[in-house]
C-alpha cells in the first residue's frame, strides 16, 4: 500500500490522501447539509414509515458531486461524514439515523444505493442497518446482523 493511501470500503480501490482532503469550505458546506438533512429526516419520520421517507429522501433534486471519484469512494467518505458529524452533535446518531441521513445525500449526488436492515434473533436480539452501494457497504454493517430487508 504506498504511503498516505487508504483502502475504500471492500472495494480494493485506493485514495490517496490528497484525494481524501476537502478544504474548510467544502467541509462546511458538508457539515451543514449534513445538518440539515438530519433534521429534515427526523421530521419526515413522525408517523410514516421507512420505505415512505426514503422515497421521498431519494426523490429530491440532483446536483453536482461535492467531491469526485467512484461511486464507492464517495459514499464511504460521505458515510463517514455523516458517522463523525452525528456522533459529535447532541442528535440521535442510531444507525438508522445515519443511514437514512446517507441515503438522502448519496441520492442528491446521483448515487444509487440501497438501506439494508440486518436482524440477530434470539436471546440476543438486536438490529442494525447500514447502507450500500454497487453492494459494497459504505456505513459499518455489523457483521452480526443477517440481512432482513433491503429497501
Amino acid at each position: 500500500m504506498r504511503s498516505g493511501a487508504e483502502t475504500v470500503g471492500g472495494s480494493g480501490m485506493m485514495l490517496t490522501s490528497e484525494e481524501q482532503r476537502l478544504g474548510a469550505a467544502s467541509k462546511f458546506r458538508l457539515v451543514a447539509e449534513i445538518v440539515s438533512t438530519y433534521f429534515r429526516v427526523r421530521t419526515a419520520m413522525r408517523g410514516k414509515d421507512v420505505r415512505t421517507v426514503l422515497s421521498t429522501l431519494r426523490e429530491r433534486p440532483r446536483r453536482a458531486p461535492e467531491f469526485a471519484g467512484l461511486p464507492v469512494a464517495q459514499g464511504v467518505r460521505l458515510g463517514r461524514a455523516v458517522t463523525r458529524t452525528l456522533t459529535g452533535l447532541p442528535a440521535d446518531s442510531r444507525c438508522l439515523m445515519q443511514a437514512m441521513v446517507l441515503t438522502s445525500l448519496l441520492a442528491r449526488r446521483g448515487i444509487d444505493n440501497r438501506l439494508v436492515i440486518g436482524v440477530r434473533p434470539g436471546d440476543r436480539f438486536g438490529a442494525h442497518a447500514w447502507v450500500e452501494v454497487n453492494g459494497n457497504p459504505v456505513l459499518p454493517r455489523g457483521e452480526e446482523f443477517p440481512r432482513l430487508v433491503e429497501l
